[in-house]
């Protein structure tokens, strides 16, 4: 009986505590970076120039001698705050303009629509591209851009649910007893689209980190001696062939998190959508 139980719950819960695991030990390491390593990522040090992992330097240096342990556990920081700030920002644009748009219908939701669709039109990540080049890059660039880059499908989303939540018995229920838009919207609506709004936020957190590495990795994100993961596989590319620790650990690091964020989401997706359950 036990183990059929434990078959059960990894068959319907196992992705969700597999992604779980990795976003929490990515998070937490990133958080507690300044006392789990004792170095300092951008201190340089001739004396150790290209050491390979050692028990001093467990994930080994640089070019300039910088520990790349502790580099990559401060780049986790870079990443996972770019990733919840201009998720944060995106979902806060498209749960608006989505709420906007499906409750009060008509020329707001027209609006709205063709403005998701001309956004549409252009491929994301050359428009990041194309305002990062009128932009100095900073991390605080990137993250803005990346959040007004990339509320359109929360918007969709968002409005498709406002769609079938603001005909339903309590919303009229609501209108009939003298609740106005705002607060038909802030307490009956919201709260009910809020489940797929987590799960498109939590796959979002993946694609921001991916987009903020391929910036940083072309040089247009976060600028050194400030380690990020992308920059760190640009400097590895130089010297692949004598230190291929340089490029190896920030990729599997990026491959690592990107994964755990999205088994994350799709297993909050099949909690979410009662059609999905096993």
């Amino acid at each position: 009986m036990t183990a059929l139980l434990s078959r059960r719950f990894w068959s319907r819960y196992g992705l969700l505590v597999i992604g779980g695991t990795i976003v929490g030990v990515m998070s937490v390491a990133a958080l507690l970076a300044p006392w789990i390593t004792p170095y300092d990522p951008t201190a340089l040090n001739v004396d150790v120039l290209l050491q390979p992992p050692s028990a001093a330097h467990l994930l080994g240096t640089d070019a300039l001698g910088r520990d790349v342990f502790a580099r990559m556990l401060f780049g986790a920081r870079v990443s996972l705050w770019v990733g919840f700030v201009a998720v944060g920002l995106s979902v806060a644009i498209g749960l608006a303009l989505g709420l906007a748009a499906g409750y009060f219908g008509g020329l707001v939701d027209e609006i709205i629509m063709r403005g998701v669709d001309i956004m549409l039109c252009f491929p994301s990540f050359f428009l990041i591209l194309a305002v990062i080049a009128f932009l100095e890059p900073s991390l605080l660039n990137i993250m803005v851009i990346i959040g007004l880059t990339s509320w359109m499908g929360v918007a969709r989303l968002v409005r498709a649910e406002t769609l079938s939540l603001r005909s339903r018995d309590f919303v009229d229920a609501a209108r009939l007893a003298g609740a106005g838009p705002v607060r038909i919207i802030c307490l009956h609506i919201l709260p009910n689209a809020v489940g797929p709004v987590l799960v498109s936020a939590t796959l979002g957190v993946a694609g921001a980190i991916l987009v903020e590495s391929s910036l940083s990795f072309l040089g247009l994100g976060v600028q050194p001696p400030m380690p990020s993961w992308g920059n760190m596989l640009m400097e590895g590319k130089d010297v692949l062939e004598i230190a291929p620790w340089l490029s190896i650990f920030p990729g599997l690091a990026i491959l690592v998190t990107v994964l755990g964020y999205n088994l994350l989401g799709e297993s909050l997706r099949d909690l979410f959508d009662p059609r999905l359950k096993r």
